[in-house]
């Protein structure tokens, strides 16, 4: 098949992988360590079984190239993996583009995004441990509708914070999370003392993911019977990810493509990673040479205008220091509608990679987001969630550069989720009502203040 004739790629259940990848391997030099945030030394497994078990904690440290994904997760996972590769024609033909444009869609998963390629791990390696509870934050929601589907599967409980900003735009996402049999808070909540801290300063706090990570964070810790589950940012959540892109390769393979330029949405950079490291791999060793582009909302820049350092991954300080690019771990981002994007600190392994020159990043504004979301659903339609619309956005200005110089470059992105449950937001782009958010250098500079010394 010829990648002109093609449309939708698509794998059997056999070819699906087998294995996730470890990026560490085949980097040049190795991430620096995550540090206990009492004596600054780099943290071992008891520092962090108190959160999860064992087989994630190896995961997260390991320096294995490939790890074998689990019968019982393989088995979960058939329900809708290998997701379907597209040729996105129409919105070619609408751009007027010689650029062949592709799109890797995670929308088909029951959550309605890429968030259950590490929810069901994470849920079965828990349940395999014992533990009969997690608990979780979420932004827009996806991460904590993944989770609570996953949790149905291996007959655990699920408790999820999410923050209050998207908890009050996305009401079905509660009634979603709770049919999946999760529990759902607003954050911040009185549930906590981090909840409490942050209300008794700010009762009317639009919350951030960095509380809700602070809530749910306490709540394990409390409970021997109960673990904490990231949605992204931690080294274990990008690996399974890496399903996305393993696929991807297989499928371009399949048409004889190779991508010259590779854009993926970042907020914590699960679903950017699971795209772009097996590529980054194929580029490493010399066998393609594309671009890699990371986009990140304006309001919440930390690759573009955060700084590297040493930071917690939450607002309270409970969790370990993580080297990242990061806007300061009290930072509150505007309440735009990407909420999934909304987290001050961007993923040590992609801020590491993205050090060594091996990505690039890029920031949009959220109706610049909205606008190629709706050119994207009226051409192919697909109505995208807000989070890859930033995406979608890089991939239409690559698309229309390439009309201006007449390449017919090949350009790949993964749209990570569908947006059924985020009309409202564009309902508000649609009315004219949405407004641009972008972060000053002033507001940067204030954020950073109380990033711990190390």
């Amino acid at each position: 098949m010829s990648d002109d004739a093609a449309t939708k790629i698509l794998l059997s259940e056999e070819e699906m992988p087998r294995s996730w990848y470890n990026i560490v391997p085949d980097l040049p030099s190795p991430p620096p360590p995550v540090l206990h945030p009492g004596t600054h030394e780099p943290v071992g497994p008891d520092d962090l079984a108190p959160l999860f078990p064992m087989a994630l904690i190896e995961q997260e440290v390991t320096t294995e190239r490939f790890v074998t994904i689990p019968s019982e997760v393989l088995e979960v996972y058939r329900l809708w993996r290998p997701s379907p590769l597209f040729r996105a024609h129409r919105l070619e033909k609408a751009l007027g583009t010689p650029a062949k444009i592709y799109y890797k869609y995670e929308g088909v998963s029951p959550a309605g995004s890429h968030k259950p390629n590490t929810a069901v791990p994470q849920a079965y390696y828990n349940a395999s441990a014992g533990i009969r509870r997690l608990t979780t934050e979420t932004g827009a929601g996806q991460w904590g509708t993944a989770l609570a589907f996953a949790a149905a599967q291996f007959g655990i409980e699920c408790e999820i914070w999410q923050v209050r900003a998207s908890y009050d735009q996305k009401p079905y996402r509660k009634m979603m999370i709770e049919t999946f049999g999760g529990t759902i808070h607003p954050s911040p909540s009185e549930l906590t003392e981090a909840g409490r801290k942050v209300l008794a300063d700010d009762p009317d706090s639009p919350g951030s993911l960095g509380i809700a990570i602070s809530e749910a964070v306490e709540v394990a810790a409390q409970h021997p019977d109960t673990n904490y589950a990231l949605g992204s940012v931690l080294n274990h959540v990008l690996l399974h990810q890496t399903v996305i892109g393993e696929e991807a390769l297989l499928q371009l393979a399949k048409v004889g493509a190779v991508p010259d330029v590779i854009v993926g949405c970042t907020g914590g950079g699960s679903n950017f990673a699971g795209l772009a490291f097996p590529f980054l791999r194929e580029k490493m060793a010399g066998r393609m040479a594309p671009v890699i582009r990371a986009v990140e909302p304006a309001s919440c820049p930390s690759l573009t205008k955060g700084v590297y350092a040493y930071d917690f991954g939450d607002t309270a300080g409970m969790t370990p220091l993580m080297k990242m690019h990061t806007l300061g771990h009290d930072f509150i981002p505007d309440p735009i509608h990407a909420g999934g994007l909304r987290y001050h600190g961007m993923a040590p392994l992609i801020s590491h990679v993205y050090e060594l020159g091996l990505v690039e990043a890029v920031a949009k504004t959220q109706r610049e987001c909205f606008e190629a979301g709706v050119a994207f659903a009226r051409s192919e339609g697909i109505i995208p969630a807000p989070e890859p619309t930033h995406a979608l956005a890089a991939c239409i200005e690559e698309a229309l550069r390439c009309k201006e110089t007449g390449e017919e470059k090949v350009i790949l992105t993964a749209l990570c989720g569908h947006g059924h449950l985020d009309l409202p937001a564009y309902g508000k782009f649609l009315s004219g009502e949405m407004t641009d958010h972008s972060l000053s250098s002033e507001a940067v500079e204030a954020a950073l203040t109380k990033l711990p010394t190390v």
